[in-house]
């Protein structure tokens, strides 16, 4: 539940389980419900009787609006969408952030605890949150989002549930000044402790876990294990293509990941160029991505220094202080084994919109026409399935739709039409963290 460390570090696994050919072989033609089971039963241990643990699954995702879940689509030859936008609030957050409610509501009804949920969000991880714990009695949510750096669907998806537990919050700056915020509270123990501080952001580690299992369903579709599988991913924060890793990690067959980004190009910049500098944050048509300091980014550092905790505190101490990292050789060469990256700015970002548009009819949300056009220029082998994560619904982002070309706002999906038409209520803060912290006291319920 506390997300991060008191220590301010991230928490991983002291060991990533792995899976058999045979247990991978296994998952064929089960439901996503089924393979949700597998993949992290191994992690969740006796935190829940299986039982219990089934049941939790089964509830999160209940209200997918697909009955796989997240089905596949194919885009070209060899080339496909995991539809990820099926959840609530159409965005792949949802998969994550719904098992999450789930698991907390429970412990928290078996404690008689009550939590105070703080999370950052460049634009769908706040509304996911707020899905996923709106209404419950012994849980407040606040969401903190810059002000004015988010589509219009998203912060009305934010702003317009009426439900007293939850609050959002529009912060005068950028994704990386909320995120900054969140980890400063974590840090302040009092506070941390007086509110009891919980976090939902992809720093903790169920986000994570709960984004491992679709690769194994969508590889296992395409023929893993017997066959090597592809991932391209829109990138921001690392956690969704983090998970990737840890499938590989944990036994899938993953021949290359891919990182797309866009100007906000860090990630990118680190794995071709070793630069990993702190540039001016650019808005951009996709805002969820509009990440400059990627947290789960240090997770994979720990791995690729061979889990050495002291090697990794030195290395983000530098990174904060100067605005620089680099990647030792070593280190480098191990990332790039697995790892390719492309970047897009908005212009080549909507012309791939157009282009897929033109040649498929299919509409790709910003982000996703992003992963497709880095998944098409880095991919090294054709014949090895590549699998590009769609991660968002068009309609979330009707600006960048329209500058491609289509004729009209994509319409939002049925349970979510008359969005526009609903109150929306939030707050607009300072980018002071006292200020924030004062709100939060203020609104939590007694």
């Amino acid at each position: 539940m506390t997300g991060l460390a008191r220590d301010g570090g991230l928490y991983v696994p002291e060991t990533v389980p792995t899976m058999t050919e045979d247990e991978i072989a296994a998952l064929a033609g089960k439901s996503y419900e089924e393979i949700a089971f597998a993949v992290m039963k191994p992690f969740v241990a006796d935190t829940f009787t299986d039982e219990e643990f089934k049941g939790l699954i089964a509830k999160a995702y209940a209200g997918f609006g697909h009955d796989a879940r997240a089905p596949l689509v194919q885009l070209a030859p060899n080339h496909f969408l995991l539809e990820l936008f099926h959840g609530p609030t159409l965005a792949f957050k949802d998969f994550a952030m719904q098992l999450i409610g789930q698991m907390m509501q429970f412990a928290l009804a078996r404690s008689g605890k009550r939590i105070t949920i703080v999370g950052a969000t460049s634009g769908d991880t706040g509304s996911a949150a707020i899905e996923a714990f709106r209404g419950l009695d012994n849980v407040d949510v606040f969401i903190l989002f810059p002000h004015g750096r988010v589509s219009e669907v998203q912060r009305r998806q934010m702003t317009t549930p009426s439900e007293s537990n939850v609050h959002a919050l529009a912060v005068d700056g950028d994704f990386d000044d909320c995120q900054a915020a969140l980890k400063d509270m974590f840090n302040d123990f009092d506070f941390r402790d007086e509110v009891h501080l919980a976090g939902v952001n992809s720093i903790n580690w169920g986000r994570v876990l709960a984004q491992v299992v679709y690769y194994f369903s969508s590889a296992v579709s395409l023929g893993a294990p017997h066959r090597k599988v592809s991932f391209t991913v829109p990138t921001g924060n690392f956690g969704d293509i983090f998970a990737g890793y840890l499938a590989s990690r944990m036994g899938l067959p993953v021949d290359q990941l891919v990182i797309g980004t866009n100007a906000n190009d860090i990630l990118h910049r680190c794995i071709s160029a070793n630069d990993h500098s702190l540039h001016q944050l650019v808005q951009s048509l996709s805002p969820s991505m509009d990440i400059m300091v990627s947290s789960n980014f240090e997770r994979m550092l720990f791995d690729l220094y061979d889990r050495d905790g002291a090697a990794i505190n030195q290395l983000m101490t530098e990174f904060k202080a100067t605005g620089n990292l680099k990647l030792s050789d070593n280190a480098l060469t191990k990332a790039r084994e697995l790892f390719t990256s492309y970047r897009l700015d908005d212009n080549e970002m909507v012309r791939v919109i157009a282009d897929v548009w033109e040649h498929t009819e299919y509409l790709l949300d910003p982000h996703t026409a992003i992963g497709v056009e880095a998944a098409r220029k880095t991919r090294r082998r054709q014949d090895i399935p590549m699998v590009c994560l769609a991660t968002a619904h068009p309609a979330k982002f009707p600006e960048a739709v329209r500058k491609a070309g289509y004729p009209q706002d994509p319409p939002l999906p049925h349970h979510m039409a008359d969005l526009f038409e609903r109150e929306e209520r939030y707050a607009v803060q300072d980018n002071e963290l006292s200020a924030v912290q004062q709100f939060m006291k203020d609104n939590i319920r007694k």
